[in-house]
């Protein structure tokens, strides 16, 4: 493929693995953006400076890459929303590799497995939140939480409705604008929109974020989704990280609703005025909702939504901690 002159926008949805490896030279460490059991991430400069996220999926991953791959291509493709990772291109291109197989190396044929995404500044939500300069106001805050939540209701009804089952700060990017968009569609599912619950066997994702009942019985449905929001919206809010041992969260979510009285947000949020206290402490009690470990007890993303636009948008902004 010639490389000259390529533009995002005049990006073929399939790439060669020649083409990727010379946008990101080849792999360098100096591209790279973050690397785990399951992928490594890189930059990709474009020959008119433009930056494409390139992810190389891991052949020994948790999740098998094939799968990955499916669920992130067929899943996410040409969807467009201002608040969902737009994914760009692809490549799976066989390759005869040596590989080492009981102290002997032989010649295998692996294939690569790459995935590309547009190119986030200013990174994850997680690192945001929870970096050591971290400093976002509450009126950004609150506008993540909305925007967060726009993106969920985008996948929970297409008319083939997707959940997500991987939802976290770490799979929330933000733009230059700190407008979130939902990325990482590896543990994603095409939901029959006949379907309300289904059960699996194949139980993954992100420990501390998984709904109870998709982590201990493999039951899926819109609500696991819920689960995760709740607790993204419960981290943006009080500023505290779900940091909890227990696979389920139940400690942190206690620790939440024990102490994140008026009092305490007034004391956490001490520049707000009574509408920007109130945004606050909705979106806490959403969360809490959210959370609720009967899920026929927690909110529709409609109802989360509906609530989040009814709240005052003129509130005060927050230049604190």
């Amino acid at each position: 493929m010639a490389t000259g002159g390529v533009t995002l926008k005049s990006l073929p949805s399939e790439l060669p693995l020649d083409f990727l490896n010379k946008i990101t030279k080849n792999f360098s460490k100096d591209l790279q953006l973050r690397e785990d059991a399951s992928e490594s991430v890189y930059m990709g400069i474009l020959d008119g400076g433009e930056v494409v996220v390139v992810k190389k999926l891991a052949e020994n991953s948790p999740v098998p890459c094939e799968k990955k791959f499916a669920n992130e291509v067929q899943n996410i493709m040409g969807l467009e929303h201002e608040n969902i990772v737009k994914m760009v291109a692809y490549c799976r291109e066989p390759n005869n590799k040596l590989v080492q197989i009981n102290e002997r190396y032989i010649t295998a044929e692996i294939t690569d497995t790459l995935l590309c995404h547009e190119y986030l500044p200013q990174g994850s939500l997680d690192k945001n939140l929870f970096g050591e300069s971290s400093i976002i106001d509450w009126g950004t805050r609150f506008k993540i939480i909305k925007g967060i939540c726009k993106g969920v209701h985008f996948l929970h009804t297409l008319p083939r409705p997707i959940l997500h089952l991987g939802l976290k700060p770490q799979n929330i990017l933000l733009d230059v604008n700190m407008a979130p968009k939902i990325a990482d569609f590896g543990f994603s599912r095409i939901f029959g929109i006949d379907h309300t619950r289904k059960i699996t066997r194949s139980v993954v994702g992100s420990v501390g974020y998984m709904a109870p009942e998709y982590l201990y019985s493999g039951e899926i449905s819109a609500r696991s989704d819920i689960y995760s929001l709740g607790l993204i919206i419960m981290e943006i809010s009080t500023r505290e990280k779900n940091s909890s041992d227990q696979k389920h969260a139940r400690k942190y979510v206690d620790g939440v609703k024990e102490n994140w009285t008026m009092e305490k947000i007034m004391s956490e949020y001490t520049l707000l005025e009574e509408q920007g206290l109130n945004q606050v402490q909705a979106c806490i009690d959403i969360a809490l909702q959210c959370v609720e470990i009967d899920q026929d007890k927690r909110p529709s993303i409609d109802y989360i939504l509906n609530r989040l636009k009814a709240l005052p948008k003129n509130a005060e902004v927050d230049h604190s901690r």
